[in-house]
């Protein structure tokens, strides 16, 4: 009896073993074939200017192409939904930022995929820094100005937005909370519309990240009122803080982070990091996402998994105390 459970074992390992070598053999080689980038925001938003400078880095030094792909709608939840169904080998990755990670599960009381579950953390990668835009032809020259005629004319401006629960649509509502005002909300199928939409007219003002509204205000299509960060930005040092402008406290930015299926392979897991950070040490690199009005971070998978936890926690608070709704 104790030969047939030893010639039983010594099959059952033999058959493990056999079923483990294609798999370590596969590890080993990654990448072996193009890796899809899927960034669930529209192009030339924030997130996308970063992913695609990112991607073609990393192609360059993984020796295999990374192709970035946008799918949005949802605020994100359409593309998050697809990297969260793909094959966990590797090859379908997603580009996302906080709003999909840790502002929709806040939003919506039932979701496709639940962030902590069907995603394995890649990496932080960067923050997005944002402001404050008006139409250039409005006459609101302050934050102040745009308060005050919100004040006097209640629910009679219109800002735009990515989508419901976009970070536009989250920075505005605490704005207005904040600020005391009430404003209109027009969501748009992504930050990139939106922006368009406040530099021809259609609405009068939007939050939104550097990144994306950087050419627009350079161009005087649009006019930078104020920065949410901390102190002024090097790249507009003649721009105050939303702390100058009358509300003390007030900042605001968002993440660009990757993230994988759940039950990608530890080692894939791994390998990405590594190339991330690479990427991330490379002075061109820096000095293009710099100047898309990012700030570098980069982080190792935990690090990522417990910010998002702490994430969660902090905009379930936020969006009761401004009472953001899917409108």
């Amino acid at each position: 009896m104790a030969t047939t459970f030893r010639i039983a074992n010594s099959m059952l390992l033999a058959v493990a073993m056999a079923a483990a070598v294609p798999v370590a053999l596969a590890q080993s080689a990654y990448p072996g074939k193009t890796i899809q980038m899927i960034v669930p925001l529209a192009a030339a938003s924030a997130v996308d200017n970063a992913a695609r400078i990112l991607a073609q880095r990393m192609s360059q030094n993984m020796g295999q192409s990374i192709i970035v792909e946008n799918q949005p709608g949802a605020a994100g939840l359409i593309g998050a939904e697809r990297v969260a169904k793909a094959v966990p080998d590797g090859y379908t990755i997603g580009g996302f930022n906080d709003s999909i990670m840790t502002m929709l599960p806040n939003l919506h009381a039932t979701m496709p995929w639940d962030i902590l579950k069907d995603f394995e953390p890649i990496s932080l990668v960067a923050t997005v820094e944002w402001g404050l835009v008006v139409n250039n032809d409005t006459p609101y020259k302050t934050a102040s100005d745009l308060i005050a005629a919100a004040k006097a004319s209640p629910g009679k401006i219109n800002y735009g937005s990515g989508g419901n629960g976009s970070p536009q649509h989250v920075a505005m509502e605490v704005f207005a909370t904040t600020a005391g005002i009430s404003l209109t909300h027009v969501p748009y199928r992504g930050a990139t519309q939106a922006a368009l939409d406040v530099a021809s007219g259609q609405v009068a003002v939007a939050f939104q990240g550097l990144s994306t509204v950087t050419s627009l205000v350079r161009s005087g299509k649009l006019r930078l009122l104020a920065v949410t960060t901390r102190s002024r930005l090097p790249q507009f040092p003649d721009v105050p803080t939303m702390s100058e402008s009358g509300l003390p406290g007030f900042e605001f930015n968002s993440w660009f982070a990757l993230m994988a299926p759940a039950h990608t392979p530890k080692p894939i897991i791994a390998r990405l990091n590594e190339e991330v950070q690479k990427a991330l040490a490379d002075p061109d690199v820096r000095e293009r996402l710099n100047a898309q009005g990012l700030t570098i971070r980069g982080s190792s998978p935990e690090e990522l998994e417990t910010a998002t936890r702490a994430q969660l926690a902090k905009y379930a608070r936020v969006m009761k105390e401004a009472n953001i709704k899917n409108d």
